[in-house]
């Protein structure tokens, strides 16, 4: 070998392999499918996104569109139509008789027994405790004898007694013969005076008790 020859270079050895590194993250937009994407949380994602692309609507209009598209789930239920109330079928004939007939059975048999007892006769019948303790007549003072000559026929008697008390059997009389007939008919009867009427009736009273106990109303006393 010549001196000027150099030598032959020795081997070169293969680099030593580089320290082992964890591939970078995938971003979530890439679309790849695999462990690495399905691993993620929920929470990482893109709300945007995941919702689709109705989320990224108007949530006004999205409401309409539902409101017109889909069928109304918030909608009032129909309203069902009130049952007609039942058209007022009267009693029978017998039971609407019953309560007028009664009471009026029942105003015959007090005239009866007063026309049979004699109230002018004293021990018969209790006396008034206004006129035994103050001397002073009720409005009601006379009405037995008034009944009494009432139930006999002799009208200036039963009037000279009580007058109010006269008055009181004619409105009576009125008021049964209306019972009646609505009773027949079978319309009910129903009392609702008016207070001005209640009014009116209780001051006649009351004047008639102040009257009677005057001089001036002798007249009036029984």
């Amino acid at each position: 070998m010549d001196a000027t020859t150099p030598p032959p270079a020795p081997p070169l050895s293969p680099p030593p392999p580089a320290p082992y590194a964890d591939p970078p993250p995938l971003a979530p937009h890439a679309g790849l499918s695999g462990p690495q994407s399905s691993a993620a949380p929920a929470s990482s994602a893109d709300p945007e996104s995941s919702a689709g692309p109705e989320s990224s609507a108007d949530p006004a209009s999205s409401a309409a569109r539902a409101g017109h598209e889909g069928p109304a789930l918030c909608a009032a239920p129909p309203h069902s139509a009130a049952p007609a109330p039942a058209p007022y079928a009267p009693p029978p004939l017998r039971r609407r008789l019953l309560a007028p007939l009664g009471a009026l059975a029942g105003a015959a048999a007090a005239f009866a027994y007063v026309g049979a007892v004699d109230p002018n006769e004293p021990g018969h019948y209790p006396v008034c405790p206004l006129l035994r303790y103050t001397g002073l007549y009720c409005p009601g003072c006379g009405g037995l004898r008034s009944a009494h000559a009432f139930v006999h026929g002799d009208l200036a008697a039963a009037l000279g007694a009580n007058a109010m008390a006269v008055a009181g059997y004619a409105a009576f009389a009125v008021f049964m013969v209306f019972w009646l007939v609505r009773a027949v008919r079978g319309v009910p009867v129903r009392l609702n005076p008016s207070p001005a009427l209640l009014w009116a009736v209780g001051g006649i009273w009351a004047v008639f008790c102040v009257v009677r106990n005057l001089p001036a109303g002798a007249a009036l006393a029984p």
